[in-house]
């Protein structure tokens, strides 16, 4: 079994489903991780939605939960990334990341195993420039390959409270 750890910001979609379970020929086992919004990153979301010309996005961040208050519509992302994995036939778990993603990463990796991990965000242009996105942090850190993917929307697969 080939076992990927997958850090997240939003639910996965059909789309990041299919590509991230077709990446490798074995049976796949995924341990998934996370990530909330944190309120200390609004300006590079806003600086990011300008960049790629997403103006409607960066006029809104501010009214997207962020802190404390992200921490359910992130579980409910979670479980959703978790049934469309377990539906594509895969063996999946996860956790919220609630302090340093670096080291529950480390960790994660070296308790399971793991054979991969892969970072699969949104673009973060200012972060990726600098080499201060996950993915690039990661490399340093894990041990094992890092792959970063840029995350697709499936706009009418948003997870709704159960």
């Amino acid at each position: 079994m080939f076992t990927s750890v997958l850090l997240i910001e939003q639910p996965l979609s059909a789309t990041d489903v299919d590509f991230v379970t077709t990446l490798h020929d074995d049976d796949m086992s995924f341990v998934v991780l996370m990530q909330p919004r944190g309120d200390q990153d609004r300006l590079l979301r806003a600086v990011d939605d300008v960049a790629l010309g997403e103006f409607e996005e960066a006029v809104h961040e501010r009214d997207e939960p962020e802190g404390a208050e992200a921490l359910r519509p992130a579980s409910l992302a979670l479980e959703h990334s978790l049934r469309l994995l377990r539906a594509a036939g895969c063996e999946a778990v996860g956790q919220l990341v609630e302090s340093h993603p670096l080291d529950l990463l480390r960790s994660v990796v070296e308790q399971t195993h793991a054979d991969e991990v892969i970072v699969l965000t949104a673009p973060h242009l200012v972060e990726e420039f600098f080499q201060r996105d996950w993915a690039s942090r990661a490399r340093h850190k894990v041990g094992v390959p890092v792959l970063k993917l840029y995350a697709h929307a499936d706009d009418e697969e948003k997870p709704e409270a159960e």
